[in-house]
């Protein structure tokens, strides 16, 4: 059996990372490592990960300390990973119970393989979607990370996460692989993980992040990019008044 390490990147996240740990430890799949990267919590988050950490076996490492954001802790997680295929699920979201065994089904011998699935979306506890982008389409949006598998001689080799990038280093990540033929993108048609929005990648700053992004790798001109970042700034302004008018009212 291969070895899967799964990263969960928290901060803070003690009304949630319930959820998240019970979905690794209740996975069909067995040869496991789990690696939980804190980013130094204040509220109880320590305390939960301590109370699951026999419940692991010896299968799951962790740490606590301050990082410099999300993607630099992913990045920590990953020089940690001693398994085969890697995969990261954040403190938010949560797998289907056979979601690492249907990813290694269609893992080959191939050495550079990045593995994707569909994703359940949720959007104030209801079900809102559920869908598989393919990477073909890669310069039009994302495939859903929180369903993808990266071999780790992909990050040895290529690279990971730029953290210049708050809230889409993902995204670029996904963009430079597919641009080296030797890696594989390979769609896996079950249903992964389950993603919950309002969480950073849904703010306004993280859209004009990726507006940057994309004109930093010459995907849109630099007029378009003044006309969206101008966009984006005036209906992150009308957002900011509806909310205090909105309060205004409840007072």
């Amino acid at each position: 059996m291969k070895k899967v390490s799964i990263i969960t990147v928290c901060f803070n996240s003690s009304k949630t990372i319930r959820r998240t740990l019970e979905s690794v430890l209740q996975q069909s799949y067995s040869e496991i490592e789990y690696l939980i990267i804190d980013g130094a919590s204040t509220d109880i988050t320590v305390d939960i990960i301590k109370e699951y950490e026999p419940l692991f076996q010896g299968r799951m490492k962790w740490v606590s300390e301050k990082d410099d954001g999300i993607y630099d802790a992913m990045n920590k997680g990953i020089r940690m990973a001693s398994g085969e295929l890697i995969g990261i699920i954040n403190s938010d979201d949560y797998y289907e119970k056979r979601a690492v065994e249907n990813i290694v089904n269609e893992l080959t011998e191939d050495r550079y393989q990045i593995l994707y699935g569909a994703m359940r979306t949720w959007k104030n506890g209801e079900e809102e979607s559920i869908n598989i982008s393919s990477h073909k389409f890669l310069q039009d949006r994302m495939i859903n990370h929180p369903s993808c598998f990266v071999t780790k001689a992909v990050y040895e080799d290529y690279g990971s996460y730029d953290t210049r990038y708050r809230s889409v280093a993902d995204y670029d990540f996904m963009l430079r692989m597919c641009q080296h033929k030797e890696i594989i993108f390979k769609p896996v048609y079950k249903l992964i993980a389950n993603f919950t929005t309002g969480g950073m990648c849904s703010s306004g700053t993280a859209y004009e992040e990726l507006v940057r992004m994309k004109y930093e790798r010459g995907m849109i001109s630099k007029r378009k990019y003044r006309c969206l970042v101008r966009k984006s700034t005036l209906c992150h302004a009308f957002e900011i008044v509806k909310r205090i008018k909105c309060r205004q009212g409840n007072e």
